[in-house]
């Protein structure tokens, strides 16, 4: 089993400011999406403000997995409509209606933050709407287990029991992670499981927790740029993501504004 770090109190708080670009970022972002707009347009926007905060993208020149595929060329990931996540942003104009996820992570002060949210373009439908509200809830039922004592399952069906109970659809291939001086640390943090289950919770550990939710089933594929994950079925998924950090009391929410 792999060691996880157990971050003090002063790399919590540089965690913390790392956060707080990545909460700027996705605030900006959310109010620039709007039919016309395209996914580039948020990336140069956010790539701007990355490098105004003398940050360091997260996400750029991230490698691939697979042989053959290139690095990750953006400094967001951006999925829309049935894409689930690491959509690469490109120059079409988002249309009334569509619902995209928006994934941002830097570096700042060698600690990194990381942070996603789905927003719908326009208005948008019943459907889509009870997709995000749901998944965005689910991560909030999850952020409610960070205690210690606790255990990754506890997180895991938090997310789970709501989002099936509502008929939707939880993602297995793709999990949360660990969080701190990389973008992917121990532990692997999964959507559905059982409770008082897996790994005990300290105080220390910080997590980015990200529910990947569909409207349909949980099988997927990836595209042929060798990044983007969409649903099987076509269905709409929804991402909704926050780094958390463990404390002896309340669970402290990296990624949220004051």
């Amino acid at each position: 089993m792999s060691t996880i770090e157990l971050k003090s109190k002063a790399d919590i708080e540089r965690l913390r400011r790392a956060n707080m670009i990545v909460f700027e970022v996705l605030q900006r972002l959310t109010e620039e999406v709007k039919p016309g707009v395209s996914t580039w347009d948020l990336n140069a926007i956010a790539l701007d403000i990355t490098k105004a905060r003398g940050a360091r993208s997260a996400f750029l020149n991230y490698p691939a997995h697979a042989e053959g595929v290139p690095p990750f060329p953006g400094v967001i990931c951006a999925s829309v409509n049935d894409q689930i996540v690491h959509g690469i942003p490109n120059k079409t104009p988002l249309s009334e209606g569509d619902i995209v996820s928006i994934d941002y992570g830097c570096f700042f002060d060698d600690f990194c933050g990381d942070s996603a949210v789905t927003v719908g373009v326009g208005k948008i439908s019943v459907e889509a709407q009870k997709l995000l509200d749901t998944t965005r809830l689910s991560l909030e039922d999850a952020i409610k287990q960070c205690r210690p004592g606790n255990r990754i399952g506890d997180i895991s069906h938090a997310v789970q029991s709501r989002c099936e109970a509502a008929g939707l659809g939880v993602v297995r291939e793709f999990v949360g992670h660990g969080i701190g001086r990389k973008m992917h640390e121990p532990p692997a943090i999964p959507n559905f499981g059982k409770a008082g289950q897996g790994r005990i919770l300290k105080a220390g550990m910080v997590l980015a927790i990200e529910p990947m939710i569909t409207c349909g089933g949980y099988e997927t594929r990836v595209l042929e740029d060798g990044w983007t994950a969409v649903t099987k079925d076509g269905s709409l998924s929804a991402h909704f993501e926050h780094s958390v950090a463990i404390t002896d009391g309340e669970p402290i929410v990296l990624s949220r504004g004051n």
